[in-house]
């Protein structure tokens, strides 16, 4: 099971801000502030951008995530990365 990022975490707060206390939310804020300072910036062509925007929309992802998706998706598919194996036990989207 994957944990909440940031973003998911400060819009949770958000739509509860009068039952968040004071330093759960001082803890979120000093988070969102260590990833803005941190975070690197990938710049593209207009084009590349345009169509990413448009993907992301699609799919209901933000930037940064398709950019990791489709990251991950290459490495993988390169042999960069092992291919997620699915549980035999797991459910799975479509028809088999």
């Amino acid at each position: 099971m994957n944990s909440p990022d940031t973003a998911t975490l400060l819009e949770d707060a958000a739509d509860r801000i009068a039952d968040i206390s004071r330093a759960d939310l001082q803890i979120m804020l000093r988070r969102a502030a260590l990833r803005l300072r941190n975070g690197g910036s990938i710049s593209m062509e207009d084009d590349i951008e345009e169509t990413l925007r448009n993907l992301a929309g699609e799919l209901g992802k933000t930037r940064n995530d398709m950019i990791r998706f489709i990251v991950r998706e290459w490495m993988e598919k390169n042999t960069y990365l092992p291919v997620h194996d699915l549980d035999e036990d797991g459910n799975v989207d479509g028809n088999a």
